[in-house]
């Protein structure tokens, strides 16, 4: 069975830092992309990151400058290194992963269970 699993999160003042880290377990053949999400209370769920199977990265305009996005791909692990937070960064963190498994032959979206990040003024 194929999970993401994150971990890393918290309450951090405005201005810290934090680094979001995702494990994704079971069989899995190929990881083509993995990334970050959030959502914050009462808004829609929105990309924060990505990185490709090539390694190419983007980054939400809100983040870009701020964060950095890696893969480990030997450990199936992505992280986000998240600098100079602000309040308006407080959401529910997801990772995503479009993942090649034994019963996605053509790949398919997985999601983690979420990790919170707090930021207080």
């Amino acid at each position: 069975q194929v999970q993401l699993v994150e971990s890393g999160g918290g309450l951090v003042q405005a201005g810290g830092s934090l680094r979001l880290s995702c494990a994704a377990s079971g069989t899995i053949f190929r990881i083509n992309a993995m990334g970050w999400y959030r959502q914050a209370p009462g808004a829609e769920r929105e990309l924060v990151a990505i990185v490709t199977s090539g390694g190419t990265k983007h980054y939400a305009a809100s983040v870009k400058g701020r964060s950095t996005i890696s893969r480990v791909n030997h450990e199936k692990m992505v992280t986000l290194q998240m600098n100079s937070l602000k309040p308006e960064d407080t959401a529910l963190y997801f990772c995503n992963a479009d993942l090649t498994t034994p019963s996605m032959p053509s790949g398919t979206a997985y999601w983690g269970r979420g990790t919170q990040v707090t930021v207080s003024s």
